[in-house]
């Protein structure tokens, strides 16, 4: 019921034609319960019409936040002749709370620390802020590190803000690869944030409907490095069940699951694009001892869940983390002490990525697409 409503348009509303056809699919994605149908852009929309239902109010700003910055949002609407605005979400009839939404000037610095004041003075209020490129936080870097990661223990703060941060490695260079994950993990400690990296439409739904219910009882800034290509990538795509049903996964095992648990020599934990580039990779189906877990939620590090998943694997020769960053960036550094203490000297604990650089990627395009070969082939350093 709430996506016929956010798909309704005022009456006599013309719809720019490039947009019908999306639309029209929009409509058709219910059909089926069980077709992987939902996109990234619907489930992040629907979990917002659904805590304005629960009666939470929603901030949502950034950089080209109102369309996306890759066309996937449309969250504001411009009648195709006249120029007026249609904002689905402050249209609801179900809504017990406000909806407001607006583009942000290219100033991190100024912008984030404008919003994290916001949502101190309302706590109860969702609030998102969004990068147009991950990348970008860098210029907001002292209001991260003075205020949002150590307010909690320096200033007896309690923020709650969202940002979504595009992250992921498709060749278009150092300055549009990476959010920076290593940076918010450094900081990472006493729970003063939770830190995710979905790949799923149905993961992000409920990840956005968990912090909506967590803002009055336990307050933690999110950060989430949020797809680029994976954006309309059939594998990311959810089935309407999975957002009628369950919750948000911390730990997500391999598709496969019991059909190749007694196979599995490796086990590949990633987070991420990269983590889809594998599942999805041509040479998956030659390599059945190879199993690819996602860890969903870097922080807090889901330790027991990882734990548990070990013991499905009985023939397990050695575990890897593989990641697109180099290996001084990302997660890697983060989470290699509390593998090995999982894996306690029991199992090889070995790093697939590429090597050590001062630069978030490669500057070439022909470059990137090597390494990235190299590294779905499992070489472990490129």
């Amino acid at each position: 019921s709430l996506n016929d409503e956010l798909m309704a348009v005022p009456e006599g509303f013309t719809v720019h034609r490039k947009l019908e056809r999306g639309r029209e699919r929009r409509k058709a994605m219910f059909a089926s319960s069980t077709e992987r149908t939902i996109d990234w852009a619907t489930a992040e929309e629907l979990a917002l019409a659904a805590a304005l239902t629960d009666g939470v109010p929603v901030r949502f700003t950034g950089e080209d936040v109102e369309r996306g910055t890759f066309s996937h949002r449309h969250a504001v609407y411009r009648d195709a002749v006249s120029g007026e605005k249609h904002i689905p979400l402050q249209r609801l009839s179900t809504a017990k709370a406000s909806f407001e939404i607006r583009n942000s000037p290219l100033s991190e610095y100024a912008c984030v620390g404008f919003e994290l004041g916001y949502n101190l003075q309302q706590p109860n209020t969702l609030i998102l802020w969004e990068a147009q490129y991950g990348d970008f936080i860098n210029g907001a870097q002292i209001v991260l590190d003075e205020y949002l990661v150590s307010g909690r223990a320096k200033w007896g703060m309690a923020p709650s803000l969202v940002l979504l941060l595009p992250h992921g490695y498709e060749g278009q260079g150092p300055d549009h690869s990476s959010a920076r994950l290593e940076r918010f993990l450094n900081a990472a400690a006493d729970t003063n944030m939770r830190v995710a990296n979905c790949t799923t439409a149905a993961q992000y739904f409920h990840l956005l409907r968990r912090q909506a219910a967590l803002l009055t009882t336990d307050p933690l800034p999110l950060v989430v490095m949020t797809p680029k290509s994976l954006l309309r990538h059939p594998f990311t795509a959810s089935t309407p069940m999975e957002l009628a049903e369950g919750t948000f996964q911390h730990v997500i095992d391999d598709p496969a699951g019991e059909d190749i648990a007694g196979k599995v020599r490796r086990l590949a934990l990633c987070s991420g694009k990269v983590a889809v580039d594998l599942l999805t990779s041509e040479r998956r189906k030659d390599n059945p001892n190879v199993a690819v877990v996602r860890v969903e939620q870097l922080y807090p590090f889901p330790d027991q869940a990882i734990r548990d998943l070990l013991t499905r694997y009985p023939k397990l020769r050695d575990v890897c983390w593989v990641q697109e960053e180099p290996e001084n960036m990302g997660a890697w550094e983060f989470v290699r002490p509390l593998l090995e203490s999982i894996v306690d000297g029991k199992l090889p604990l070995r790093y697939i990525g590429r090597s050590r650089n001062s630069s978030p990627s490669e500057g070439s395009s022909s470059w990137h697409a090597a390494n990235q070969r190299a590294i779905e082939i499992g070489r472990a350093h490129v």
